[in-house]
This record gives structure tokens, C-alpha cells and sequence, in this order.
């Protein structure tokens, strides 16, 4: 990375396809973080890289889902090497992403029921990165909160637009205070703290983004949904699916 030079970053869009880049351009985006739910690394990384170009570079991570369906907690790691499956204890996720040096954020703290809360930001503020103090689900008192945790912990901060929807990319961002040109410069970025700015709209369009992605979590959280896509059958990030090589079998929950 060279400094003196900003770089405009979503840290966290779950959805991939040309009218995300087109949204994330025409915010003068110029990277965004693409992390799906229950989609394997392998693939999300070949997705980002179809989607790549000089104009917006699509960084590829892991939304990690710990705990059990009824207790879980989302942790985001960038800079994933080797797979991490969805559903073993937070502690086993954190241990796999510090050993392979990942970058750790913590998504919507103390949001909804799928969060880290105080406690577990501090039972792990070595190893996060990174707090999210702002994205458009949340609601001003969400985004208060989040920034007293991050300072509790003495964490940096980031933003996002958690766009679970289209129309949703390019209402948050975070701006480096230096370039970030691929992934291992985001990682740096992270890991080293370097200086940034969380920006993000406060007008019509935010709350129009506010109400959808409210709509949309309703179906988010639904028992309904992850029987279908996860607990059906080993689907491509259960713990005991062939591409684990059975790493996580002694600590699957499901």
C-alpha cells in the first residue's frame, strides 16, 4: 500500500452480481467485501474475481455462523486461506482465523439474536480487528451502541452497507487513509489499524435502505430458511461436508 491515498471501502455486501458493481461504482466505491451467507470460500473467491476490475476490486471473506441456529454469533474474517464451515463453537472459529492470520471483524454488535455482545468482544478484543459501527439495518440506536463497544475495547472502527439488497450498496462505506489495492492490503489495513473514516448517508435514501433490509431480516432469521438451505443435507459449509477433511467433526454442532 502507498500512503496519501484514500480508498473507499463497503466492508460487507452479501449479494454479488453487475448491478452490485454498478451501484458500488457509481458510489465511487472503490472496493467492496463480498461475503454470502453459507457459501464455501472456494467459490466466493471465483465469484469476486469474475466480478473484479481496474474500476472496483471485490474482496472475497467469510461471514462465519457460530453456535447453533438459536445462539449464534457472526464473526466476518478476510483474508481466509484454508475453509472455515458455518456452526462450531465461537471460540474454534476465532482460534482457526488468528492462526491463519485473518482479518477479524465483528459485524452488528449486540444486534438482533445473531451478534457478538459485550462479553464475547471482550473475551476476544485481541483478536478483532475491527468493530461495525454503522450500517443501514441498524436503527441510531443500534449504531450508538456499536461505537461505546468499540471504544470499550479500543477497536477501530468500520462501516458498511450490509446490503442484503441492491439498492442498498454505496449508502455506507469506510475510507483508508491509504490504498488498498487487493485483499492482503485490506487484511494489512485492518490488522494494522491504519486511520480511516466511517461515511455513510443520512438522508431519504438511507432510511429507504433501512426499511428494506428491516423487511428483509424477518426471512433472514427464519428457522424455515436454514432448514432448507443448511440442515437438509450436508450442504457446502456444514461442518461435516467432505471438504472439511473432518477437521471440525469433534466440535459440529448439528
Amino acid at each position: 500500500m502507498s500512503e496519501g491515498t484514500a480508498t473507499r471501502v463497503d466492508c460487507h455486501v452479501k449479494i454479488l452480481d453487475e448491478r452490485i458493481v454498478e451501484r458500488a461504482i457509481a458510489a465511487n466505491l472503490d472496493a467492496i467485501v463480498y461475503a454470502p451467507h453459507f457459501t464455501r470460500l472456494p467459490e466466493i473467491r471465483r465469484t469476486a474475481a469474475a466480478y473484479s476490475s481496474e474500476e472496483l476490486t471485490v474482496v472475497p471473506a467469510r461471514e462465519v455462523f457460530t453456535g447453533s441456529w438459536r445462539n449464534r454469533k457472526h464473526v466476518l474474517a478476510i483474508g481466509l486461506e484454508e475453509p472455515v464451515p458455518d456452526f462450531i463453537p465461537l471460540e474454534t472459529a476465532m482460534a482457526e482465523f488468528e492462526r491463519q492470520n485473518a482479518a477479524v471483524l465483528a459485524p452488528h454488535p449486540e444486534f438482533a439474536t445473531v451478534s457478538l455482545n459485550e462479553s464475547d468482544l471482550e473475551r476476544f478484543e485481541d483478536v478483532i480487528d475491527a468493530v461495525e459501527i454503522f450500517n443501514p439495518k441498524h436503527l441510531p440506536s443500534h449504531n450508538r451502541r456499536a461505537r461505546e463497544l468499540a471504544d470499550q475495547i479500543s477497536c477501530t472502527p468500520f462501516a458498511s452497507s450490509y446490503a442484503h439488497l441492491p439498492r442498498t450498496v454505496g449508502v455506507a462505506h469506510t475510507e483508508f487513509d491509504e490504498s488498498v489495492d487487493d485483499e492482503a492490503d485490506l487484511v494489512d489495513a485492518l490488522r494494522d489499524s491504519v486511520s480511516r473514516r466511517v461515511v455513510h448517508q443520512n438522508g431519504r435514501r438511507r432510511w429507504q435502505a433501512t426499511a428494506g433490509e428491516l423487511a428483509h431480516l424477518g426471512y433472514e432469521n427464519t428457522w424455515k430458511k436454514v432448514d432448507r438451505l443448511f440442515l437438509s443435507g450436508t450442504e457446502p459449509t456444514h461442518p461435516d461436508h467432505i471438504a472439511y477433511d473432518g477437521r471440525f467433526d469433534d466440535v459440529a454442532v448439528y
